[in-house]
């Protein structure tokens, strides 16, 4: 589970000088968002989102923390690609991993994995604000793929 917190914090570290080039730049080269997560691949989470270019449209990735603690962590990863007409009202499709640890009543600790999909729908403004999404998420589990699995969430664009 160190891993994994270690990655997320070189994910922060790594858009931190980015945020550092823009402040020497004078503009903003990359869209980033912060946002809650009800449902989708963090079962409760708080996730980070950036654009790797300076469009704030197009490919991009997301990484998070969630669950439901004690019993349960989840480290939602994935990419995504967003497009847009008017660049207010997004599409977002995208493909990740989620990675679960688990500490289950009388029968110790468990980890594991699933893959994850996103079809959704994105309302952020261009320029910075206050963002809402809606997906729909079909879980590719060990078992087989779970495709009614839904989430909702809201943030910040900065």
């Amino acid at each position: 589970m160190k891993k994994y917190i270690f990655s997320i914090l070189v994910l922060v570290f790594v858009t931190n000088s980015l945020q550092a080039q823009e402040n020497f730049t004078g503009s903003n080269p990359y869209a980033k968002s912060i946002f809650f997560e009800l449902g989708g691949p963090g079962l409760a989470s708080v996730n980070y989102d950036m654009r790797f270019n300076n469009t704030g449209k197009g490919l991009g990735f997301r990484a998070g923390i969630g669950g439901v603690a004690p019993y349960l962590t989840t480290f939602p990863l994935g990419l995504n690609y967003i497009a847009s007409r008017d660049n207010k009202n997004f599409f977002e499709f995208g493909a990740g991993l989620t990675v679960i640890s688990a500490n289950a009543v009388g029968s110790g600790l468990f980890s594991g994995t699933f893959g994850h999909t996103t079809l959704g729908y994105r309302l952020q403004p261009k320029d910075g604000g206050f963002t809402f999404r809606a997906s729909l998420n079909p879980l590719l589990l060990s078992e087989g793929v779970f495709p009614f699995y839904a989430g909702f969430g809201f943030g910040w664009k900065f």
